[in-house]
C-alpha cells in the first residue's frame, strides 16, 4: 500500500481514506475506514472517464451487479454512488493474498484446502446464478484468501444471464486459460451463461491442486486453441476429485454440473471455516491484517478554508501559504531538475541530489554466471553514464545480489530488495525458474523487475493485474523460431521438420507451434517429431524427419547437450540442409559435445553483438575501456541490453520528476509502460500493459568455425541469404 498524496481527498462520502491500494488509467483504489470503523476498498473513477456515458453505464452496471450479490463468500458492497461527479464503489476489504499469489508463493494446495475452497466458491457462484448473474471472469487472481474462507471479487464484467453485453462486438471476455470454450469462441451473449462460470471454476480447482493451468501457458492464441479443441492436462489432479474437475471442464456447457452440484460434491460450504488453510498462509494473512489494523489515520490531504472573516486569520494565512507551496511544487521540481551542477551561484556549495538505487539480481556464480557478469557490467556502465550528465535531477547507485540462478536464492534476494526502499528497480534474472520464484514478491512490493536475459512463458504476468511490475524487455521466447523459419521461407522450402525435445517441457511444443504457424502461411509442410525427455537417442526422430523429405530441421529445446546430440545424429544420417535452434543452446557444452557438427547452424536470439552494430560503436568502446577488454574480446552477452534497460528506467524517472510527481515504485511501473525508449541497439516499449513490441527484435547468429557470428535482424538476414545464394548460383553457371 502507498501513502496518500496531497492531491488525494481525505474522505469520500464519510469514508476516511488511509492509503492507496492501487491506481490505473481508470482511477484509484483506496484503503478506507467507514464511520463505524469497518475497512473498505474504495474504487474512485476519474472524472474524465465518468464523462463518457458508456463508461458510466458500465460502472453503474458493475455497482448494481455487486449489490445484488449477498452470499458469504463474495466481498460485500458497503456503498456506491454511480451518479457522483467521480463515481465510487466501496466493498469490504480482505487483507489476504489472492489464490494466484498463494500458489506462486507456496505451490499447489492440499486437497482438503482445495475442497473447502471449491465448495465455498461454488456456493458464491450458485448465489450469483440464482440472482440471474454470470461472473464471466472466475480466476485465481479474483479469489482472495481470508482466515475464514475465500472471497470472490471483481464483478466488473459480470452481467445478467442472457443480457446484451456492453462490450465491443467480437470481444473475448474473460482470462485465457480460465475462460470457457464458448467465451474463447467469442460466442453470442446467450451462450455465455452459468455453465461458463463452472468451467472457469474447474480450471481454478485444477490450478490450485497442481500449481499448473490445465490448458498450459504460452501465446494467448495457443491457450485459446487448446481450450476450444484439446483436452486439459489433469494428470496431477488427485483421483478423488478428478471426475468432478473433468466434468466441470466439459466442452459442451450442457454436460457440466451446476455450481450447486459442484458444491454438493465437494462438501459443506457454509459450516465453520476451521483450519482450512495449509501452514504458512494463515501467518501471512494475519501479518497483513495486523499491518492494516495498526495504520494511523493520516493527516488531512486536501485543505479546506475557514469561514470568511473580516481580515485574514492566522489559519487562512497558513493555508494560503501551504496551498501556494503545493502549487509551486512542480515548478520547484522542474527548477531543481534543470539547475546546473552548482547551486547558489559561483563559489557556492555543490547541489545535493537524491540517490535512487538500481538493483541487480542475477547469476554470478552458477551456470549462467557469464551472462550475469555481462548484465552487471552493463548496469554499472549505464549508471556511471547517467551520473555524468550535468542536467540529471537525481543520482543513481547500484546494489548487486547474486542468486546463482537458484530459485530459492532468488526469493531471498527479492525479499531483500523489496524491503530496501532506496531500490527503485531491479534488473538481471537469467532463467524462468528464478523469475517465477521472485515474481510475486516484486509484484507485492510494486518494484520494477526487468528481464533482458530470461525468457518466460507469455502468460507469466497474466495474474498480476493491470499494472504488472515484471518487465520482459525482450521478445516472448516462442517467436525465437523466426530465426529459422524466415530463412526456410525465403529459400522457398516445401518441407521442414522440427525435433521436439520433451525435456524442454511445454516450451518445445510452443516453439514448434510458432514455427508451424509462420511457415504454414507460406504453404510449407512442417512435420514434428518428438524425443522423450528420458531418452538421449535422437536417431528415430531424425530418421522420421528425413523420411518426410525435410529440407531444413530445427531443434526445439533448451538443452545445449541435447541440441548437440541432435546435431551429431543429423550429420551421422548425412543431412546437409539447413539446421537451426534458439539462443538457449549457445553454451560451451553445445560446441564441446557437437564439434564441427554444428557448423553453419542458424540460431535465433534476442541479443546482439554491439561490436557489429553501426550505432553501438561508442558503447562498445566505452564498455571495453571500462572493463579493460582488448578489441579481440567480444562484448559480454546481454551487456548492452542491460545498459539500455537501466537508461530506459532512468528516463522514465526523469519524466516523473519533470511532471512534479513523487518517485514512487508504483508510479515508475506505470510510467515505464506508457513510454517508448530508443536504446543503443533497440527500441523498448509496450503496445499494451503486458505486450512488448518485439517483431523487429529477433536476431540470427550463424555458427562459423565453431563460433557464433552475429548476422543481424532475422528479416534482413533472410533476404541477404537469398541474395548470396543467387549470386553463388550465377557465378557457378
Amino acid at each position: 500500500m502507498q501513502p496518500l498524496r496531497k492531491a488525494d481527498p481525505s474522505a469520500i462520502a464519510g469514508y476516511r481514506l488511509l492509503g492507496r491500494l492501487g491506481a490505473g488509467g481508470m482511477g484509484v483504489v483506496y484503503l478506507a475506514r467507514s464511520g463505524g470503523g469497518a475497512l473498505a476498498a474504495l474504487k474512485l473513477i476519474r472524472a474524465e472517464h465518468a464523462a463518457d456515458p458508456g463508461f458510466r453505464e458500465r460502472f453503474r452496471r458493475e455497482a448494481a451487479a455487486a449489490e445484488r450479490i449477498t452470499g458469504r463468500w463474495v466481498v460485500r458492497v458497503l456503498g456506491a454512488d454511480p451518479e457522483a461527479r467521480e463515481p465510487w464503489l466501496a466493498t469490504e476489504f480482505v487483507p489476504g493474498p489472492s489464490l494466484a499469489e498463494a500458489v506462486a508463493l507456496h505451490g499447489a494446495l492440499p486437497e482438503p484446502t482445495v475442497r473447502a475452497l471449491g465448495a465455498r466458491l461454488a456456493s458464491a457462484l450458485g448465489d450469483m446464478h440464482e440472482a440471474g448473474l454470470v461472473h464471466r471472469d472466475v480466476k485465481p487472481g479474483n479469489v482472495l484468501l481470508a482466515l475464514d474462507g475465500p472471497r470472490l471479487i471483481d464483478f466488473g464484467i459480470a452481467r445478467s444471464a442472457g443480457a446484451t453485453a456492453l462490450t465491443a462486438t467480437g470481444a473475448m471476455i474473460g482470462t485465457p486459460g480460465f475462460l470457457a470454450p464458448e467465451q474463447a469462441r467469442v460466442a453470442g451473449a446467450g451462450e455465455v451463461g452459468p455453465a461458463s462460470d463452472v468451467f472457469s471454476l474447474g480450471c481454478v480447482l485444477a490450478y490450485a491442486l497442481t500449481g499448473e493451468r490445465p490448458f498450459g501457458t504460452g501465446a494467448v492464441a495457443a491457450v485459446v486453441y487448446r481450450t476450444v479443441h484439446e483436452e486439459p492436462d489433469l494428470t496431477e489432479v488427485p483421483d478423488t476429485v478428478l471426475p468432478l474437475v473433468r466434468a466441470c471442464l466439459a466442452k459442451n456447457p450442457t454436460d457440466r454440473p451446476t455450481a450447486l452440484e459442484v458444491r454438493a460434491a465437494l462438501g459443506e460450504a457454509d459450516g465453520p471455516a476451521g483450519d482450512w488453510l495449509p501452514p504458512g498462509l494463515p501467518a501471512l494473512i494475519a501479518q497483513r491484517s495486523s499491518r492494516v489494523l495498526d495504520l494511523p489515520v493520516p493527516e488531512p490531504t486536501m485543505l479546506v478554508d475557514a469561514p470568511p472573516q473580516k481580515g485574514p486569520s492566522r489559519r487562512r494565512v497558513l493555508i494560503g501559504g501551504a496551498a501556494a507551496a503545493v502549487v509551486g511544487a512542480g515548478g520547484l521540481t522542474a527548477y531543481l531538475a534543470n539547475r546546473g551542477p552548482a547551486a547558489g551561484g559561483p563559489g557556492g556549495p555543490p547541489r545535493t541530489l537524491a540517490t535512487h538505487t538500481i538493483g541487480v539480481q542475477t547469476d554470478l556464480s552458477g551456470a549462467r554466471k557469464t551472462d550475469g557478469r555481462g548484465q552487471e557490467r552493463g548496469v554499472r556502465l549505464a549508471v556511471e553514464t547517467f551520473n555524468a550528465r550535468a542536467d540529471r535531477p537525481f543520482d543513481l547507485a547500484v546494489k548487486v545480489r547474486d542468486d546463482g540462478g537458484d530459485p530459492r536464492r532468488s526469493v531471498t534476494a527479492a525479499e531483500a530488495f523489496g524491503k530496501d526502499r532506496s531500490v527503485i528497480a531491479v534488473v538481471g534474472p537469467t532463467n524462468e525458474e528464478v523469475v517465477l520464484a521472485a515474481l510475486g514478491i516484486y509484484q507485492r512490493n510494486e518494484l520494477v523487475f526487468a528481464s533482458v536475459a530470461a525468457g518466460t512463458a507469455s502468460e507469466t504476468v497474466s495474474e498480476l493485474g493491470s499494472n504488472p511490475a515484471y518487465f520482459e524487455m525482450r521478445p516472448v521466447r516462442d517467436v525465437l523460431s523466426l530465426g529459422f523459419s524466415t530463412v526456410s521461407i525465403t529459400r522457398k522450402y516445401r518441407r521442414v521438420a522440427v525435433i521436439e525435445d520433451r525435456a524442454a517441457g511445454a516450451f518445445a511444443w510452443f516453439l514448434a507451434k510458432s514455427a508451424q504457424d509462420a511457415m504454414g502461411q507460406a504453404s510449407i509442410t512442417l512435420s514434428r517429431h518428438q524425443v522423450a525427455a528420458d531418452s538421449d537417442d535422437f536417431g528415430p526422430a531424425v530418421r522420421a524427419a528425413l523420411a518426410a523429405g525435410a529440407e531444413g530441421v530445427m531443434y526445439a529445446g533448451t538443452s545445449p547437450r541435447r541440441a548437440a546430440l541432435c546435431a551429431l545424429e543429423l550429420r551421422a544420417q548425412g543431412f546437409k540442409g539447413l539446421c537451426g535452434s534458439v539462443e538457449y543452446v549457445l553454451e560451451p557444452e553445445f560446441f564441446k559435445v557437437a564439434g564441427s557438427a554444428v557448423e553453419d547452424w542458424r540460431i535465433g536470439t534476442t541479443y546482439v553483438d554491439p561490436a557489429l552494430m553501426p550505432g553501438a560503436k561508442a558503447f562498445t568502446a566505452a564498455y571495453r575501456k571500462r572493463w579493460g577488454l582488448s578489441g579481440a574480446v567480444p562484448v559480454d552477452r546481454y551487456a548492452v541490453e542491460a545498459y539500455d534497460a537501466v537508461l530506459s528506467v532512468a528516463e522514465a524517472m526523469r519524466s516523473l520528476a519533470k511532471d512534479g510527481l513523487p518517485m514512487e515504485r508504483s508510479a515508475l511501473t506505470r510510467r515505464l509502460r506508457e513510454r517508448t525508449y530508443q536504446g543503443v541497439v533497440k527500441q523498448y516499449g509496450y503496445e499494451t500493459a503486458k505486450t512488448y513490441r518485439y517483431m523487429d527484435q529477433v536476431f540470427i547468429h550463424r555458427i562459423q568455425r565453431g563460433v557464433p557470428r552475429f548476422l543481424g535482424v532475422f528479416e534482413k538476414v533472410a533476404e541477404d541469404d537469398v541474395a548470396a545464394r543467387k549470386k553463388r548460383q550465377t557465378q557457378g553457371t
